[in-house]
């Protein structure tokens, strides 16, 4: 079996992590304690969760910890409106993280599905 590293699923999320990491220097330090953890805390979730499934080698506890990894995704974007909707972020920065987080969630969404026929 390849490792977590492999999975597209974490490829994409990684980068989705990545780019919020990057435009989290650009937030107002009043957030630091606020959105700037937050997002932090669930981007960085997303992706430690599909990794400690695939450490767990039985399908229902990958599946567990996927459908976590899920959960911090769809965290990550509230925030993300959140940041939109405190001005932090625009709507253009907000529609292109969208658009990652949609393809983060359609990827994770079939690895989900691909874990559950697995476990069948």
């Amino acid at each position: 079996m390849d490792g977590f590293e492999d999975l597209e699923v974490w490829k994409k999320c990684r980068l989705l992590r990545i780019e919020i990491s990057e435009l989290l220097k650009k937030f107002p330090d009043e957030e630091k304690y606020r959105l700037i953890d937050q997002l932090k805390h669930c981007s960085r979730s997303v992706t430690a969760n599909i990794a400690e499934g695939h450490g767990r080698f039985h399908y229902q506890d990958n599946l567990k910890f996927c459908r976590n990894a899920r959960g911090s995704l769809n965290e990550v974007l509230d925030h993300l409106i959140c940041a939109c909707d405190e001005m932090i972020i625009n709507t253009e920065q907000l529609k292109c993280l969208r658009e990652k987080y949609n393809e983060c969630f359609r990827l994770l969404n079939g690895y989900i599905a691909f874990l559950k026929k697995k476990g069948e």
